[in-house]
């Protein structure tokens, strides 16, 4: 692995763990706020779609990390 590589591997590495924490903080935001019971649902049908969208993007971000195996 050449140093451009290593460099775009950590700078992909970094942007998971940044997209990671937010998947979690709308996670917990989701959970207190249908845990109050009378919340506007859509406020929290787009959160959750924010947090859909995130998980997609991390499991897009992941499949490049990979290196690609040959069968």
């Amino acid at each position: 692995m050449n140093n451009h590589s290593k460099l775009h591997h950590i700078q992909s590495e970094e942007k998971v763990a940044a997209l990671e924490l937010e998947h979690r903080d709308l996670d917990e935001i989701i959970e207190s706020l249908e845990s109050q019971g009378n919340v506007d649902q859509l406020k929290l049908s787009r959160l959750k779609k924010r947090k859909l969208m995130l998980k997609d993007q991390i499991s897009g971000l992941r499949d490049r990390m990979l290196p690609d195996i040959i069968a």
